[in-house]
């Protein structure tokens, strides 16, 4: 083994691009939240974009390296330190045998990408390391005593060895499209959808993120039967709470879907209380 995870906060788990293409035999892709942080940390660190790293919600991650490593955190601005000395985000470091690397609370964004030269060598399963937190696929989220290997180098480093990138902060903007069942809300429902400044709840994870604003109100009381659902759909329960579907959401749903969310990296940078504003 490489690394050795010491602590961990709750939500941090393996991940890598997921499982595409299996939603039709009821597998939900997973992968990582803001999937562009991921691949840019792997790409610093000379690996394939769809390798496996870890992604960290809101901080709280101590590992130590039990050789030496190239390492790369990215995504949400966290402080990091390796060793003694902290470091910057989106740059490589090389992480020293027996030196720990230590993630603090973000205070922009809200996931961190920990990405590590030759990826993580955990087993895939269909396809994929990544951790699906609703289905239970993938390995466990990660917890203190965890051993990770780390698999060969695939590719040589990078000349580039910073990336001029930056998460967005406490005001979000993000475009969204129409959804099929428009119709199942009272007429005047997209317009607050798209015109209102919503909050992220409390309520939020790999799941989805409930927002707090006004009700969207259903037409009627009549039941929708289930249908497929995607990432970034937009679902509206009898309690007029609409909820975004992030990675780990259902297959299916029996809620209207008013919208479809298109900017899902910037979503799953969202930390609760930060506003969000969606652009039809």
């Amino acid at each position: 083994m490489s690394l050795r995870i010491e602590a961990a906060g709750p939500g941090t788990t393996v991940q890598d691009l997921g499982r595409p293409g299996l939603r039709a035999v009821g597998v939900g892709s997973s992968g990582a939240l803001d999937r562009q942080s991921h691949r840019i940390a792997q790409r610093l660190v000379g690996n394939r974009e769809s390798a496996a790293g870890i992604e960290v919600p809101l901080g709280g991650l101590r590992l130590r390296a039990t050789r030496d490593h190239w390492v790369v955190v990215a995504g949400a601005e966290t402080p990091v330190y390796a060793g003694s000395r902290a470091i910057d985000l989106w740059r490589p470091h090389l992480l020293r045998a027996g030196e720990p690397l230590e993630l603090g609370i973000a205070t922009r964004g809200i996931r961190a990408y920990v990405a590590v030269r030759g990826g993580l060598a955990l087993p895939p399963v269909l396809g994929s390391r990544s951790t699906d937190t609703l289905a239970g696929l993938g390995p466990e989220p990660l917890r203190a005593g965890d051993e990770l290997a780390v698999g060969r180098t695939p590719l040589p480093l990078h000349l580039v060895d910073i990336a001029p990138w930056r998460v967005p902060g406490e005001h979000i903007e993000a475009r969204v499209v129409p959804g099929p069942r428009r119709d199942y809300l009272e007429p005047g429902a997209w317009d607050l959808l798209t015109g209102e400044t919503w909050t992220a709840s409390t309520a939020a994870d790999r799941v989805g993120v409930r927002l707090d604003g006004p009700l969207l109100r259903h037409r009627g009381s009549a039941e929708l039967p289930s249908e497929g659902m995607i990432p970034g759909a937009i679902q509206v329960p009898p309690s007029g709470i609409p909820t975004i579907l992030l990675a780990d959401g259902p297959v299916t749903g029996g809620y209207p879907v008013i919208g479809v969310v298109l900017d899902l990296d910037r979503i799953g940078q969202l930390r609760p209380g930060a506003t969000l504003r969606l652009r039809g």
